[in-house]
């Protein structure tokens, strides 16, 4: 039996319920998983309306009413946003907190045994805000839903892989938070998601911080007090790490080959590679969960929402990363 992803829409005035519904539309979506999509069905009848799709949702209450038709995919439906009411490409409170909503019944449905992974929807931050909820994005709130501190996220494209040491912090704080015991913990959550998704032996880059690693302290200490101790650590503790390598030459390194996956000391030196070099492809992983948890690597899109036009190519990749994780 093919997996089953519970896929959540995202905030549902952005273009999460477009791509999910045109994710939906592809048979390779299909070949890989049993998906059950999470959102509400007046917002995707209004979205499948709008695309002119051939798909009508299958409206469930349980998930033990899914059908996995094809034709007709399943929507667990939290009748949580009012559809006639929802602005398209604004900012709100409902939505941001609708798309928690969605959020919480998947990890649910994973718990429960009833789904075997998820693969979500992009939210928005400023939605969040605007309805109270004290989560900057979805990683932080997987997390304290799950009990779970060690967290960090991958992103995924064709040909690079690439783990954040920091992430929605700002580019003036980041070289505080640079430890050895930070550093350290990500290659070990680094080299176990990896080992999860089938390579056995990882081999892992860890860019420096600084212009040219560093020069030997003349261009900053992290290298010496922090990044090149934690590789140091975690090559005795048996894993496969390398560094720490000047960020303007490690990506093309891993690209060609030579690396699995780069971890990346804070957010922007890991997502312009990534985005520059597979962005129509590139996913987003939690890593250290204890469920698979996967993403689009984009965010709401609110100037091109509810238009017809958003790329789903991320959400078919997501989905299909999470039924692979789910195999091993």
């Amino acid at each position: 039996m093919l997996p089953v992803i519970a896929i959540t829409i995202g905030d549902p005035a952005g273009v999460g319920p477009e791509v999910t519904v045109k994710a939906l539309a592809q048979r390779k979506v299909w070949d890989c998983c049993r998906p059950l999509i999470v959102g509400d069905a007046g917002v995707l009848a209004g979205t499948i309306a709008l695309l002119g799709s051939d798909l009508s949702m299958h409206t469930i209450s349980s998930p033990a009413d899914a059908q996995f038709n094809p034709n007709s995919p399943d929507v667990l439906d939290l009748s949580n946003v009012d559809a006639a009411a929802l602005q398209p490409g604004q900012v709100s409170a409902d939505a941001g907190k609708a798309s928690v909503e969605y959020i919480r019944r998947a990890v649910e449905l994973v718990q429960a045994g009833q789904a075997d992974a998820i693969a979500t929807g992009p939210i928005n931050k400023a939605a969040l805000k605007a309805a109270n909820i004290p989560y900057i994005g979805h990683t932080e709130l997987l997390a304290a839903l799950l009990d779970e501190q060690r967290v960090t996220t991958m992103l995924a494209t064709v040909g690079l892989r690439v783990v954040h040491v920091t992430r929605h912090v700002p580019l003036a704080k980041v070289a505080s938070l640079i430890t050895r015991e930070r550093v350290l913990e990500t290659i070990r959550l680094t080299d176990a998601g990896l080992r999860q998704m089938g390579i056995a032996r990882p081999h892992i880059a860890v860019a420096a911080l600084n212009p040219h690693g560093g020069d030997e302290g003349l261009m900053g200490r992290e290298e010496i007090d922090a990044i090149g101790p934690a590789v140091e650590a975690a090559r005795a503790e048996g894993m496969d790490a390398a560094g720490p390598i000047p960020a303007d030459s490690v990506f093309f390194r891993a690209i060609r080959g030579e690396f699995d996956v780069v971890v990346a000391m804070y957010h922007d030196q890991g997502h312009i590679p990534i985005k520059t070099h597979g962005f129509e492809q590139s996913v987003t992983v939690t890593l250290g969960l204890p469920v698979v948890r996967t993403s689009v690597d984009h965010g709401t899109a609110f100037d091109i929402a509810w238009q017809g036009i958003a790329d789903e190519e991320s959400m078919v990749e997501a989905i299909c990363l999470a039924a692979q994780l789910v195999g091993g």
